[in-house]
C-alpha cells in the first residue's frame, strides 16, 4: 500500500514591519517557510532576528505596524497567542523562563493536552514518545520531577525547549538561538535531536549567529538579516562564508575581497 502523501504547509511573511517601544526594528521582512525544510536565519546582534520570532508568536511587547503573515493562508497576526500555538506555531526561547512549583512532566502533559481532547489523547503513546525524546537529548528522567527550568544549566534549558517541541509536534518551529551558551557536546546533542525530530510535515526556522550547529541540521536555505531586513539568501555554503568573513560585507552590500 502506498504511503499517504504529506500535507504541505507554508508560512508566508510579506513586508513585515514591527516596533518595540516606539522604535522600528523590522523594516519590511519577506520570508517564506515550507514544511519539510530547515531554514537558517543568521545575522549580527540587533538585526531583528528575535524581534521577528516574537512578532510572529504574538508577544505584546512587539507591535506589528505593517505587513502580513499567513499560516496556510490564515492570518496569523489576527490570532491571539494561544491560537497561534494551537494552529501549529512553536517558539523555542533564547532565554527560557523558570517556573517554580510546576514540574517539567506536568508542563509537558498540559502542553500536550492543549492539542488534544480526552478522546484523542494517548497516554501510553505520550509516555513512549517522551522516553524516546529524552534519549535523543540525553536528558535524565529524574529531571521530569524538577520545577520547569528551575536550577537548570543553560544546556539543560535549551534541551528542554527541544523536548517541548518534540512533545507538541508543531507545524513550524522557530528556535531562537538554541546553540547560544552551549558547549560543543550540547550543541551536537541539540542539533542532532532537531534533525531527528524534523519531518516532511513540519518546518524549522533556526535563528543563530554561528554555523557550528548547522553542520548537524544541514539547512535547505540560509537567510541573512541586517537592519531589520533580509539582506542576502543562499544555501548552506552562505553560512560557511559568513563564518569566514563576518557580517560587515553584507552590511555594505558587496562581497569582501578574498
Amino acid at each position: 500500500m502506498a504511503k499517504p502523501a504529506h500535507v504541505t504547509h507554508t508560512l508566508e511573511v510579506k513586508g513585515l514591519h514591527a516596533e518595540v517601544g516606539g522604535r522600528e526594528i523590522l523594516r519590511g521582512v519577506d520570508l517564506t517557510l515550507h514544511s519539510g525544510e530547515i531554514t537558517a536565519l543568521m545575522g549580527p546582534n540587533g538585526s531583528g532576528k528575535s524581534t521577528l520570532a516574537y512578532s510572529l508568536m504574538g508577544h505584546p511587547k512587539y507591535k506589528v505596524t505593517q505587513g502580513t503573515a499567513l499560516l496556510d493562508g490564515r492570518d496569523l497576526l489576527k490570532m491571539p497567542v494561544d491560537q497561534r500555538s494551537r494552529a501549529g506555531l512553536f517558539l523555542g526561547f533564547q532565554y527560557p523562563q523558570e517556573v517554580s512549583g510546576l514540574s517539567l512532566s506536568k508542563f509537558l502533559w498540559t502542553s500536550y493536552m492543549q492539542r488534544h481532547t480526552a478522546e484523542t489523547a494517548d497516554t501510553a503513546q505520550f509516555d513512549r514518545d517522551l522516553k524516546t525524546h529524552l534519549g535523543y537529548l540525553g536528558i535524565d528522567e529524574a529531571m521530569l520531577k524538577r520545577s520547569l527550568n528551575e536550577g537548570f544549566s543553560g544546556g539543560e534549558k535549551k534541551r528542554n525547549e527541544i523536548l517541548q517541541m518534540a512533545t507538541l509536534q508543531p507545524i513550524f518551529s522557530i528556535l531562537d538561538e538554541p546553540d547560544s551558551g552551549l558547549d560543543i557536546d550540547a550543541v551536537r546533542a541539540v542539533g542532532e535531536a532537531v534533525a531527528k525530530l524534523h519531518s516532511p510535515g513540519s518546518g524549522v526556522l533556526l535563528i543563530t549567529h554561528y554555523q557550528r550547529i548547522l553542520k548537524y541540521l544541514k539547512p535547505d536555505r540560509v537567510h541573512v538579516m541586517v537592519e531589520g531586513q533580509i539582506a542576502l539568501s543562499g544555501g548552506r555554503e552562505l553560512a560557511e562564508e559568513l563564518e569566514a568573513k563576518g557580517y560587515d560585507w553584507v552590511r555594505l552590500g558587496v562581497s569582501a575581497p578574498n
